[in-house]
């Protein structure tokens, strides 16, 4: 059996070991809602007490999440087959696995010890580049630019972890070198954030949202951003309810209804071009 790799990530970065755990422990499952024997396999080589991180609710909203997330990218790569993915802090991320259509570009980047890590799993082609750089920084910038337009890039559970002038900055970057762009990301209510001590997986990690927002769609819009789809994880996509068991389907209609339901959001955006100088 291969040796297995250690992981030594700061606490923000920690948290990429739980949609991974979550992908892994949904495709075991007799009726997965998805199937990534990839994130199976990269569990099975890391060296990491996954079991303290549960079987909960997160590893359920984790996964629709991702669905979510993989609905709208797949959505773009129907409009633009051979248009470019940018994950904006990649982590063990496998969208590139599960969504691929043999012509579209991907660019993944992330601090350089998890780009090390990744490393270890992925390899760079003709079309997929990795590299090591800041979530909130610039240095992907020219790696991007020579992929070919359009582009979507995307924010699961990354600048939810910077602070808030850093995620606006990001936000800046893309604005300043791609107007026009896609930007999917993710936000959470100040009583979310006030609850986190409490949640059921980042209790276990040292890392916890940076910053909250009750208006979304006007703090965005403050960025740069123009909103185009916003959902919670109960009132997914059309793609994703269809994909549920009817039992969840009734349960997550349930909880959408109550205030816990409504204090995550994940927003599907266009990139507004910065006002001229």
């Amino acid at each position: 059996m291969p040796d297995k790799h250690t992981v030594a990530l700061p606490a923000a970065q920690e948290t990429l070991l739980i949609p991974l755990y979550a992908r892994a422990l949904e495709t075991r499952k007799r009726r997965p809602l998805l199937r990534d024997p990839r994130s199976v396999a990269m569990v099975e080589r890391i060296d990491y007490d996954f079991a303290r991180l549960g079987t909960g609710r997160s590893m359920i909203g984790a996964v629709l999440r991702g669905m979510i997330v993989d609905a709208w990218v797949s959505g773009f790569l129907a409009a633009n087959p051979s248009g470019t993915v940018v994950e904006i802090g990649a982590g063990l991320n496998t969208r590139h696995e599960r969504l691929d259509n043999g012509r579209a570009h991907w660019v993944e980047y992330d601090l350089p010890e998890v780009i090390d890590l990744r490393k270890r799993f992925f390899a760079d082609t003709e079309r997929r580049t990795m590299l090591a750089a800041s979530a909130t920084g610039e240095e992907w910038v020219p790696a991007v630019k020579t992929r070919p337009g359009p582009y979507l890039f995307v924010s699961e559970a990354v600048l939810i972890y910077a602070s808030r002038t850093g995620a606006a900055e990001a936000v800046g970057h893309i604005r300043r070198h791609f107007p026009g762009a896609g930007l999917i990301m993710d936000t959470f209510t100040t009583t979310a954030v006030s609850m986190m001590d409490s949640h059921d997986t980042l209790r276990h990690m040292r890392a916890r949202p940076a910053w909250s927002v009750d208006d979304p769609a006007s703090e965005l819009a403050r960025w740069g951003l123009s909103v185009e789809r916003t959902c919670t994880l109960p009132r997914a996509t059309p793609e994703v309810r269809r994909a549920l068991p009817l039992g969840m389907r009734l349960t997550t209609a349930l909880i959408d209804r109550t205030p816990p339901g409504r204090r995550y959001h994940l927003h599907n955006t266009r990139v507004t071009p910065c006002p001229p100088r």
